[in-house]
């Protein structure tokens, strides 16, 4: 396989790390739009929800009430929020399957089924 120069070196995941993997198509799109605005927190972001994202921190927590499951593929997983940022908006909701991390809804301000 030749390789061109510049290419982007793809990150190798540590074995004990987990995978992130788009749930949504929305999802993605939200995560384009905060790497636009917050590169270096989303990218803090990411390191967190690849090594511990089931610690819960000030700023990483299941979500409660309505909000607190997900079902996908028959299954129900509990819903936790991510914030980027300690004083920012954005926030990032995701569920854990096995050793993935299926990130659900990303959203670039306050979402108002939490305000």
């Amino acid at each position: 396989m030749a390789n061109k120069r510049g290419e982007l070196v793809p990150r190798p995941p540590k074995k004990v790390e987990y995978e992130i993997r788009f749930a949504t198509t929305n999802s993605r799109k939200g995560w384009q739009d905060l790497a636009a605005t917050i590169r270096g927190p989303l990218a803090d972001a990411g390191d967190f929800l690849t090594s511990t994202p089931t610690t819960r921190t000030p700023t990483n927590y299941p979500l409660r009430d309505e909000l607190a499951v997900v079902s996908r593929g028959g299954k129900t997983f509990e819903r936790w929020q991510h914030k980027p940022t300690i004083k920012g908006t954005a926030r990032i909701w995701f569920f854990v399957d096995d050793r993935t991390v299926y990130l659900e809804q990303v959203h670039t301000s306050h979402p108002n089924e939490t305000k």
